[in-house]
């Protein structure tokens, strides 16, 4: 493990009314607190143990990562083992990307809990072994629009996505084995899954609600598409409608 800190990342502001980075004690950590519209947030961690985000306690940090705004764009990269992504955030019409690469590393985020999470774009990448995601967007259908990319590469992957929203398309594709995922997509006028996954023993569970229909709505309904190329694996896909 390393004991000095490097910190390798690129800000370009274009109205950013407060930002705040600071560090700890141990590894390269980054502690940012923004609110603001229209930033463009590039940043670059490699080594091992690097930690982005707020809260964490006696792993330090504690707290920070409180992102609120809108038309926000993210380039976030992350190369080396045992690093950690989380934090409150608050989004609007923003632009995500996001790349993991390396093994053990920790993707929590909560979106659009305490506010709304509408119109944005996410690109992820998370490209190793022993990964966990814990993924929550909107709360409540506080959410609209929501464009998901999602590509994971590696072995014994868990992670969990709860989306709550309404007009969302989710595009998965996973490659490798013993992973375990579960999808719970609800809430939506118009809800779209579309899962590719090539792997062995693995276990998927997937929950997809039609909703409460968006106001003007009368019908609202929800698709999954999935090609699987594997063996001894368990999945289990549950759709339903609000009244059922």
């Amino acid at each position: 493990m390393k004991t000095n800190r490097k910190y390798i990342f690129a800000l370009a502001f274009l109205l950013c009314p407060t930002m705040l980075l600071a560090a700890s004690s141990t590894d390269n950590e980054i502690l940012l607190d923004q609110q603001g519209d229209t930033l463009t947030l590039t940043i670059d961690q490699i080594g091992y143990g690097n930690k982005l985000g707020g809260s964490i306690s006696s792993g330090v940090v504690a707290t920070d990562w409180i992102f609120t705004g809108s038309n926000n764009t993210f380039d976030i990269d992350m190369i080396g083992n045992l690093n950690q992504i989380f934090g409150p955030t608050i989004l609007d019409s923003s632009d995500v990307d996001l790349s993991m690469t390396g093994s053990s590393n920790i993707w929590d985020w909560n979106v659009g809990y305490g506010g709304s999470a509408d119109s944005s774009v996410l690109d992820i990448a998370i490209d190793g072994d022993s990964n966990t995601m814990d993924f929550d967007w909107g709360y409540f259908a506080s959410a609209e629009r929501l464009d998901f990319d999602l590509d994971i590469t590696g072995d014994s992957n868990v992670w969990d996505v709860d989306i709550d929203a309404d007009d969302v398309t989710f595009d998965i594709d996973v490659i490798g084995g013993s992973n375990n995922f579960k999808i719970d997509q609800k809430d939506g006028a118009y809800g779209s899954l579309t899962m590719e996954w090539i792997g062995s023993n693995g276990d998927i569970d997937i929950m997809q609600q039609s909703g409460t229909c968006p106001t003007g709505i009368n019908s609202c309904y929800g698709t999954i598409t999935a090609d699987f190329d594997t063996e001894n694996a368990t999945v289990n896909i549950v759709q339903k409608d609000s009244t059922d």
